[in-house]
């Protein structure tokens, strides 16, 4: 298989070789120099043998709206689009309109794992028509951990549904992050912990709070114990905004999820040892920037 991948930053240009990895065929485009593969989009669709199925891997709005309206003035009718990006899921209902009026397929699919992923291979939920997504399994199966398919991809319904899983997805993020970073707080600020960083390690294994997150949490630690090199500034993405619209939307009451956006809110004004810790964590699973301590 043969696909076209537009944006290399810090997930696509890992997932292009997490892709080459898994045998399947990968011709980039990114405006870096440094990486692309192709001089331009139109090289890149030259290359796609057809009917092309192209990745879009660009940061959600503006960005991608331009990639979507390119892509339909210049691909054939039966070619499928996959937005990969964190779009929010109304937007991914507009590019697929536009498109389907071109005769062009179009999928959302969200994507979790982040800098791991090229290591770990990456969680995938996808929306959109079932034989697109059919069309496309060999990708998202080169992506995806090594494993039961169900364990690691969904299909989760139509167009946008991927990219509303993904949002749930992170708010849930963000809550567990926050759960974490209180809970280092409180141990730090106790005179009768000695050991804060054992205390984490000794919960990897066996409790009922062991998860990736924390193993992540026990790394930062052991690169900065206490936290000293890094800013409490923590930013959001956008999509703990959006779940939380959601909930306020749908009467859905989210206060763990709402809590932790607007703790990080509150990051932006108060020096605070818990988003420390949730900045740590960003940094560690998503390679999101941090700022140093001040």
């Amino acid at each position: 298989m043969h696909i076209g991948l537009i944006g290399l930053g810090k997930m696509g240009f890992n997932m292009r070789e997490r892709l080459r990895n898994g045998g399947v065929e990968v011709t980039g485009y990114d405006r870096n120099p440094d990486v692309t593969d192709a001089a331009s989009i139109d090289e890149l669709l030259a290359a796609v043998p057809t009917p092309r199925l192209i990745w879009v891997m660009v940061p959600a709005g503006d960005i991608t709206d331009a990639v979507i309206k390119e892509l339909g003035e210049k691909l054939d009718e039966g070619d499928l689009v996959i937005d990969g990006g964190n779009s929010r899921f109304t937007e991914d209902q507009k590019h697929g309109e536009l498109l389907a009026a071109k005769g062009i397929h179009f999928a959302d699919c969200g994507v979790s794992g982040g800098v791991w992923g090229l290591q770990n291979g990456y969680g995938l939920m996808a929306g959109g028509d079932a034989a697109d997504i059919e069309r496309a399994l060999p990708v998202f199966d080169a992506l995806r951990p090594e494993g039961d398919r169900a364990d690691s991809f969904v299909h989760v319904g139509g167009i946008g549904a991927g990219h509303y899983a993904k949002m749930v997805h992170n708010g849930i993020e963000y809550g567990l992050m926050q759960a974490y970073a209180e809970g280092y707080q409180l141990l730090a600020s106790k005179d009768i912990i000695s050991d804060l960083p054992g205390t984490f390690r000794a919960w990897q294994k066996g409790t009922v709070v062991r998860s990736w997150l924390l193993d992540l949490l026990v790394k930062a630690l052991d690169e900065d114990p206490g936290l000293q090199n890094i800013d409490d500034y923590v930013e959001d993405s956008g999509e703990g905004r959006w779940t939380v619209e959601e909930a306020i939307a749908n009467a859905i009451p989210a206060p763990a999820i709402t809590a932790a956006l607007f703790a990080r809110f509150e990051s932006r004004e108060d020096s605070s040892p818990a988003m420390k810790m949730v900045s740590a964590l960003r940094h560690q699973f998503g390679g999101h920037a941090t700022r140093p301590a001040k």
